[in-house]
C-alpha cells in the first residue's frame, strides 16, 4: 500500500455533523447562539473581576483565568465548525489541522488543571481559613497559573509532534467537526502503538493527577463541612461544592469517555456528541454556575450594571 506523509497531503475533509440542509442550518444557528453566550458570559466574568477591587482574591483570579480559557477553548473549534456548516466547505489544511489540535489539547488540559487548582483553593479556604491569605498569596497564584500554562503547552506540543510524524494513506475524511486525536489516528496507516501509549500514559497521568487532587480536596472539604454546627453554613458550603463538582463530573466524564476508551471502539457519532458537551455546554454553564450563584459576583455585577445604566442616562 502506498503511504503518503502528512507533508504530502495538503488538506483533509471535516465531515462534521450529518443531517439535512435544514438540520445543518438549525445546528449552525444553535451553535452560534451558544458560542456567543460562552464569549459574552465569560467576558463578563473577566470584566467584573477586573473592575472590582474587592474581587481581587485567589478564588476570583482563578475564576477569571478559567473564563479566559473557556473562551479560547471554544474558539479553537466552534467558529470553524459554524463556518463549515454555513459555507458548505469542509476542507481544512493539515497545517491548520495540527494547529487546531495543538491549541485544543492545550486549552482542554488547562481547563482541567484550573478546576484542580480551584478545588485546592476551596480546600485551603474551608479547611485552613486562618492561613488562607498566607498560603494562597498572589505570588503563588501567579506562579501556579504560569506553571499550568507551561505544562499544558509542552503536553500539547508532544502530541502534535508525534501526530506530525504519522503517515496517512487511506482517506483524508475526518469523522468529526474538528481535528481531534482519535479521528486522526483512525486515518493513519503508520504504527500508532507508540502514540496510543503516550496518550494513555502522559495524558492519563495528567488527567488522573488533577482528578485525584480534586477528589482528595473535596473529601477533606466534606469532612470539615460535617463539623460545621450552623445548618445555613453547611447548606451554603455544600451548594458551592455541588456546583463545582457537577462541572467536574460533566467535563471529566465526557472527556474520559472520548480519550480513554480503546481506539477500536471509536464511534464517530457518539464521540462527536460527547465532544460537543465539553466544548460547548460546559463553557456555557461556567458563568451561570460560578457567577449567578455567588453572592459577591452578583453584587459586583449589579453594581456594574447600575453604573452603566446611570452613564447611559447622562
Amino acid at each position: 500500500m502506498e503511504t503518503r506523509n502528512l507533508t504530502v497531503i495538503k488538506e483533509s475533509i471535516l465531515l462534521g455533523l450529518s443531517g439535512s440542509a435544514e438540520q445543518q442550518y438549525f445546528l449552525s444557528v444553535l451553535f452560534l447562539c451558544m458560542y456567543l453566550m460562552i464569549v459574552s458570559g465569560n467576558m463578563l466574568i473577566i470584566l467584573v473581576v477586573g473592575l472590582n477591587s474587592h474581587l481581587h482574591l485567589p478564588m476570583y483570579f482563578f475564576l477569571s483565568n478559567l473564563a479566559f480559557v473557556d473562551i479560547c477553548f471554544s474558539s479553537t473549534t466552534v467558529p470553524q465548525m459554524i463556518v463549515n456548516i454555513l459555507t458548505d466547505t469542509q476542507t481544512i489544511y493539515f497545517v491548520g489541522c495540527l494547529s487546531q489540535l495543538f491549541f485544543f489539547i492545550a486549552f482542554v488540559n488547562m481547563d482541567s488543571l484550573l478546576l484542580c487548582v480551584m478545588a485546592y483553593d476551596r480546600y485551603v479556604a474551608i479547611c485552613h481559613p486562618l492561613h488562607y491569605i498566607a498560603i494562597m498569596n498572589p505570588c503563588l497564584c501567579v506562579w501556579l497559573v504560569a506553571g499550568l500554562w507551561l505544562v499544558t503547552y509542552l503536553h500539547a506540543l508532544l502530541h502534535t509532534v508525534l501526530m506530525a510524524h504519522l503517515s496517512f494513506c487511506a482517506s483524508n475524511n475526518i469523522h468529526h467537526f474538528f481535528c481531534d486525536l482519535n479521528p486522526l489516528l483512525q486515518l493513519s496507516c503508520s504504527d500508532i502503538s507508540l502514540i496510543v501509549m503516550v496518550i494513555f500514559i502522559v495524558g492519563g497521568l495528567l488527567a488522573l493527577t488533577s482528578l485525584i487532587c480534586i477528589l482528595i480536596s473535596y473529601g477533606l472539604i466534606f469532612c470539615t463541612i460535617l463539623k460545621i454546627t450552623s445548618i445555613q453554613g453547611k447548606q451554603r458550603a455544600f451548594s458551592t461544592c455541588g456546583c463545582h463538582l457537577s462541572v467536574v463530573v460533566l467535563f471529566y466524564g465526557t472527556a474520559s469517555a472520548v480519550y480513554f476508551s480503546p481506539s477500536s471502539s471509536f464511534l464517530p457519532t457518539s464521540d462527536t456528541i460527547l465532544a460537543l458537551m465539553y466544548t460547548l455546554v460546559t463553557p456555557m454553564l461556567n458563568p451561570f454556575i460560578y457567577s449567578l450563584r455567588n453572592s459577591n459576583m452578583k453584587r459586583a455585577l449589579q453594581k456594574m450594571l447600575c453604573k452603566g445604566a446611570r452613564f447611559q442616562q447622562q
